[in-house]
């Protein structure tokens, strides 16, 4: 059994450095029918100010613009996920939808990425803190990826965990990003915070009971089928070529599916579509009730939702509850309390590559699915004798406690965030070769917030005052997983529960359903102790001028003895020219100038670097990234496979400089947002190639530094004003560049992975060949002293690839790669616009990314078909789908597929295309009753709206849709595609 405990070296007292200090301060305030839309999302709601005003720093003039967007908008569209409601939505926030398959994992980057991404793992180091309602959420710690063969699906549940949040409950959301904003929640804000705040009750408001609901459907794809007749086609033309006959019918070698046109499986009617794809539908409902007097207030709130696919019956649900209590006993004395419990499950997809790299078995390969519909039904009734449970419980809650003696004023918090994860599965042997698979899986994920912050408003003059505050915050998190997993049981008709708990159990480590040597048990668990202390002083001249200063020290039980603490200032600073200038001009409503720079620490989400050199070597054979025992013997193990860890490993940081403009005009709702930053990542540790001698293949080093420098912008306004009718339009954009700026021991270059690290250079490019051609005869092949052109020492020769020589030494090796290109695009935004006419109103959203290239993995995996076919590699499993007629084949040179130089190779500019797009994502159709109704609604409101999300996409891109690349920029073509989805719904509020 492998096992893992992390042993604190001091300070059990682990501690955050979080949490809600700023309070939700609108600089462009405002209070017209207008919408806004870009930099931050805000839906204005009437919320009690007690909550905040604690912490009213007097930022007034430093906080970056908020713009607003109409309450009902967030809740519209019938997403499930906090991601996919931002998207486009915040101009230097990216997020990618990898898969259109619902409740999978939705990423999200703001102001770029700032460590070079190799795997799942790298994507969870770049990921922003998510605050809701002040608790700092924690994330699934990737831990688990250890001890998977395949960095595909995450074992376990896999769910979006950020589908907890019911986005109808949501009063605001904003994107925080410059160190102004972001210092006061420390370390965990390093790569920015999405600050999520509820609804909640009004003072003195009365009963209110709201309704939230929709229905409709996702659109199954019109899709171009093939089969083994226009496969075979395809092939000829290579046959014809490169064959002395041109007769595939005679090749050895040829795939038996292929060989017998009289096969009606493979060369019959090709309709297995109608088997696998399919409409999905969709429905969501929330109701909340609220009322409040003058010492108390509440909200309850109920909602369920559900999500379906465009494919093999894959859904989404989730069952959400919440409640908050606002009492104020006394004059001075508030308390607060909020609990959110959220169920989440997921119908997943039946991929057979996901599920064979879960398994980590790979069986024979050489009869792929059937593109006849009555083969695929056959499979799919097997597969229907196999279940997989999957779903996941999450619970938040925050009890705070807030005194205030006329200028003084004292909060206490304690925050919990807990969720715990569940996969039960079974395979029956007639999927796997007569082999049948069981696994269990249970996770959780615990943080345990303690903070208590003291605030002074001292009043100088009548002038201007200061405000100071002490902090100390205390964050203990934890995470656990038990999985095990089983090959060949005695019958399909056993399926037992692998995770047996019970010690008096006369099987508990050997059931009997499974043989002992085929049961695989693994147990993981780690912690980490967070512990901060801040001050800060806000000074403010006339509301003219403001500055303010953040002093924090953080420790970490994650980072090396010798580097337990980091101390990080920050300082920012504001200009009001509307107050200083402008006073007495109608027609500037504000104008304000406004400048922050900092230094956050970067925490270790592993704890490998607090232990230091490791000696332990690891335990396993080909095939399996670890084993948990040897010969019936229990090992304990520690899978650092990202190499050897030395000593002195310091803090890692980000230092961070935004200056910002803001403005708004008081006719057409005018305005005008823009931000210039460099965000500078230093220190960070990098897997360097280093003692091999030893057994390690990589030593992890600090010293790498990247640097991420870009401008955001959000403008709009009333672009038609007349009578009745207005057109109110805003675009919001953010332009980011990355660059390598140091690499560990003053290294000039390194190669990682494959791929290729350089200073100066993107760390997102692509590491790749240049195509010049095709060598149409062996006299077009270089020749050098007798020597031919040769690719890593095997000679060119007709039909292969002319790839460019770089250093012209007449041979093709790693030194002629060269980095072109980047997936993370340079380009990102939306445009919106807001058409209304009396009580109708119509909205149009269109989201962009531009500047991006991926690379079509997916034709190069068709053209490769040489080398693929029954090649045992899990890149080469043909799914259902590879029977679907993607891509422009035209495009593509007839290289000889036999060639020993893999001429097809994905890493080539050949598969290298444009995946900027853009995309009509949302329109929706809207009617408010709430005029006609307000005798009935006593003062409510009643809207119904119908709403159509992802209609077209513009792209020069060959493949079916450039989003879902995977985190690594590749189109793998397995992904289900994004869909097309129609929803009708209404909200109602009285």
């Amino acid at each position: 059994m492998y096992m893992k405990e992390k042993f604190p070296y001091t300070c059990n007292i682990g501690v955050l450095v979080v949490s809600i200090l700023l309070s939700q301060i609108q600089l462009f305030g405002h209070n017209r029918t207008g919408n806004h839309v870009g930099a931050f999302v805000t839906v204005q709601d009437t919320v009690p100010q007690l909550l905040d005003s604690v912490f009213e720093l007097n930022f007034k003039n430093i906080r970056p613009s908020s713009v607003h967007k109409s309450a009902a908008d967030i809740a519209l569209y019938g997403y499930a996920t906090i991601p996919q409601s931002l998207k486009g939505e915040a101009a230097g926030l990216y997020v990618t939808e990898h898969s259109g398959e619902p409740g999978t994992p939705n990423y999200m980057f703001v102001r770029g990425i700032s460590t070079p991404i190799f795997s799942h793992k790298d994507v969870y180091l770049n990921q922003p803190l998510v605050v809701l309602d002040g608790i700092p959420l924690i994330s699934p710690h990737p831990f688990s990826y250890a001890i998977q063969a395949y960095d595909i699906d995450r074992i376990g549940p896999e769910n979006n965990l950020l589908s907890n949040i019911e986005i109808d409950n949501i009063a605001s959301i904003e994107v925080l990003k410059d160190p102004a904003t972001i210092a006061v929640y420390g370390p965990m804000a390093a790569n920015g915070v999405i600050k999520i705040t509820s609804k909640k009750s009004a003072k003195n408001d009365k009963k209110r009971i709201g309704v939230n609901s929709f229905i409709g459907m996702s659109q199954r794809p019109h899709v171009n089928t093939i089969n083994g007749s226009f496969e075979n086609r395809f092939r000829q033309q290579f046959y014809d070529l490169y064959t002395t006959n041109g007769r595939y019918d005679e090749d050895e070698s040829y795939p038996i599916y292929l060989s017998d046109s009289l096969n009606s499986r493979y060369y019959g009617p090709s309709n297995w579509s109608d088997s696998y794809y399919n409409n999905g539908m969709n429905y969501g409902i929330n109701a909340a009730i609220s009322g409040g007097g003058s010492r108390s207030n509440f909200q309850f709130s109920l909602g369920h939702l559900q999500n379906a696919g465009i494919a093999e019956d894959t859904k989404f649900r989730k069952y959400g509850a919440r409640f908050q209590l606002d009492l104020q006993p006394l004059k001075w004395l508030f308390f607060h309390t909020s609990i959110n419990g959220t169920r989440l499950a997921r119908d997943r997809n039946k991929n057979l590559r996901n599920r064979y790299a879960m398994m980590s078995y790979i069986p024979d390969l050489s009869a792929p699915l059937a593109p006849n519909r009555e083969a695929y039904d056959a499979y799919r009734n097997e597969y229907n004798k196999s279940f997989d449970d999957n779903y996941s419980n999450i619970l938040e809650g925050n009890m705070m406690v807030n005194i205030q003696f006329s200028s003084f004023k004292l909060q206490s918090r304690l925050m919990v965030d807990y969720n715990e994860g569940f996969r039960d599965l079974f395979y029956p042997s007639t999927l796997m070769e007569n082999n049948n698979f069981a696994s269990n899986y249970y996770g959780y994920n615990q943080r345990l917030i303690f903070d208590n912050v003291a605030s002074f408003d001292w009043r100088l003059n009548k002038h201007s005052n200061l405000q100071l505050d002490a902090a100390n915050i205390l964050q203990w998190d934890q995470h656990k997983y038990n999985y095990a997993y089983a090959y060949k049981g005695v019958n399909d008709f056993i399926k037992i529960n692998l995770l047996e708990s019970d010690p008096n159990n006369g099987n508990y480590l050997n059931p009997t359903a499974f043989p002992r040597q085929l049961v695989f048990k693994f147990l993981d668990r780690t912690r980490h102790n967070l512990v901060s202390f801040y001050g800060r002083g806000t000074y403010n001249l006339l509301d003219k001028y403001t500055a303010s200063v953040l002093l924090r020290y953080d420790g970490s039980s994650n980072a090396q003895p010798t580097s337990r603490w980091l101390f990080t200032p920050s300082v920012a600073l504001g200009w009001n020219i509307k107050n200083e200038f402008l006073q007495d001009n109608p027609l500037y409503e504000s104008f304000k100038i406004r400048a922050s720079a900092g230094r956050l620490g970067i925490l270790n989400i592993y704890d490998h670097i607090a232990q230091g050199p490791n000696y332990t070597a690891q335990i396993g054979y080909t095939g399996n990234v670890i084993v948990p025992g040897y010969n019936g013997m229990a090992a304990l193990v520690r899978p650092y496979a990202d190499g050897w860890i030395g000593y002195d490993m310091p803090w890692a940081y980000t230092d961070q400089v935004n200056v910002g403009l803001d403005f708004q005009l008081s006719k057409r709702n005018i305005y005008f947002s823009l931000d210039a930053y460099v965000k500078h990542n230093k220190n960070q540790a990098l897997t360097m190639p280093a003692y091999a001698e030893y057994g390690y293949e990589y030593t992890l080093e600090p010293g790498m530094d990247v640097r991420n420098t870009g401008v955001e912008l959000a403008l709009g306004g009333d672009f038609i004003s007349a009578g009745q009718f207005r057109w109110n339009s805003g675009i919001n954009v953010g332009f980011n560049n990355n660059r390598l700026t140091a690499l560990p021991g003053g290294r000039e270059e390194v190669i990682v992975q494959n791929r290729m690290l350089k200073v100066g250079e993107r760390i997102d490019a692509f590491w790749i060949l240049e195509n010049e051609g095709i060598y149409q005869s062996d006299a077009d092949i270089p020749e050098v002293d007798g020597i031919k052109m040769n690719y890593n020492g095997t000679a060119f020769k007709a039909g292969d690839p002319i790839w460019r020589d770089q250093n012209g030494d007449n041979r093709i090796t790693a030194q002629d790669r060269v980095l072109r290109g980047n997936y993370i695009p340079k380009v990102a935004g939306s445009w919106q616009h807001n058409f209304f006419y009396r009580n109708f109103d119509l909205k149009l959203n269109f989201y962009f990314n531009l500047g991006r290239e991926i690379i079509n993995q997916e034709m190069s995996r068709r053209f490769d078909f040489i080398n693929n076919e029954n090649s045992g590699n899990i890149n080469a499993v043909k799914e259902i789908t590879y029977w679907e007629k993607r891509g422009d084949y035209a495009k593509y040179p007839l290289y000889n597929p036999w060639s020993t130089v893999n001429a097809y190779q994905a890493n080539q500019d050949l598969f290298l295309e444009n995946g900027s797009f853009l995309k009509l994502r949302q329109v929706s159709l809207g009617y408010d009753f709430s005029n006609i109704l307000a005798s009935s609604l006593d003062g409510g409101k009643l809207y119904a709206y119908v709403t159509a999300n992802n209609l077209f996409t513009v792209s020069n891109y060959s493949g079916r849709d450039p989003e879902i690349a995977n985190y690594l920029g590749y189109d793998e073509g397995y992904n289900m595609l994004i869909p097309r989805t129609f929803l009708m719904g209404f909200k109602l509020n009285f």
